[in-house]
């Protein structure tokens, strides 16, 4: 199968006739401005929980159906209930529930894509969830309606890259600092200093937190500690991981370090996150 081909195939997921997932990789066009699309529905009746931990992922779902529960660093209230909506960074676990009847594609966005496709600073999203219409108007309700509409998950995802595209047409490029500054912490795995960074760039450390807020969401400092969480989470999941290598690797000062990070960012210890 050629390497497109391969890159467009969409991935199915069903656990025991309760839920079925469908993901599509972006178009090539679309690299570093989404990270995936995905279908999800419901197929039988229950009360399911899901913990997303820490990460940079910015997304937009468009509901179809029941809306889920969502709390910020805890478990959702009766009024913590989201259908069509979009989700700023957030430097912590988030809790999700659902009741059965879900049905949604989720579009990820990377957090310089999102600050294009949704024109507005990151920092008006950080530690929230923002209803569909707030943020993409009347855009966002003839999303829902298409892709409602639409026959199939293939169909859906055809429609959910153009509306993408389309919207990327006419925004703002990103600034050259702060693409830089952004794709430096990543490239080190949050290990950066972040007075190098805004050394290199030529801005005070205040400016530069400045600006990658309203580019991101977050200030440098609590993005490459996200960064790193996660590049140690992905390294705790090798058979032969060790805890205190892990710490050394990621630019912790010692495991209790790390242990602190995991308990902010993940809600758990190490321990109990790899485990479960």
């Amino acid at each position: 199968m050629p390497i497109e081909m391969q890159r467009r195939k969409e991935q199915d997921r069903s656990i025991a006739g309760r839920f079925e997932m469908r993901r599509r990789l972006p178009d090539p066009g679309l690299d570093g401005i989404v990270s995936d699309i995905c279908g999800y529905r419901e197929t039988a009746a229950g009360h399911f929980r899901n913990v997303e931990y820490a990460s940079l992922t910015v997304p937009l779902v468009v509901s179809f159906a029941e809306p889920f529960a969502i709390g910020l660093g805890k478990a959702p209230g009766d009024n913590d209930r989201f259908a069509s909506f979009a989700a700023g960074l957030f430097a912590g676990p988030v809790m999700i529930e659902s009741f059965g009847a879900a049905c949604c594609v989720q579009i990820n966005l990377t957090p310089l894509g999102a600050r294009r496709f949704f024109r507005l600073p990151m920092s008006e999203l950080t530690d929230s969830m923002v209803v569909l219409d707030d943020v993409l108007g009347t855009e966002g309700r003839a999303l829902r309606e298409q892709l409602g509409n639409a026959p199939d998950w293939a169909s859906r995802f055809d429609l959910a890259e153009a509306f993408v595209t389309a919207r990327l047409a006419s925004a703002a490029e990103t600034p050259l600092e702060i693409a830089w500054a952004y794709h430096r912490i990543i490239a080190s795995g949050g290990r950066t200093r972040i007075a190098s960074i805004a050394e290199r760039v030529g801005w005070s450390r205040k400016h530069l937190a400045e600006k990658f807020n309203e580019a991101t969401g977050l200030g440098p400092k609590t993005l490459s500690r996200i960064v790193r969480f996660n590049r140690a989470l992905g390294l705790s999941r090798q058979p032969t991981a060790d805890w205190a290598d892990i710490a050394a690797d990621c630019g912790y000062a010692d495991q209790a370090h790390l242990v602190r990070e995991f308990r902010d960012l993940a809600g758990e210890t190490p321990t109990a996150l790899v485990s479960r």
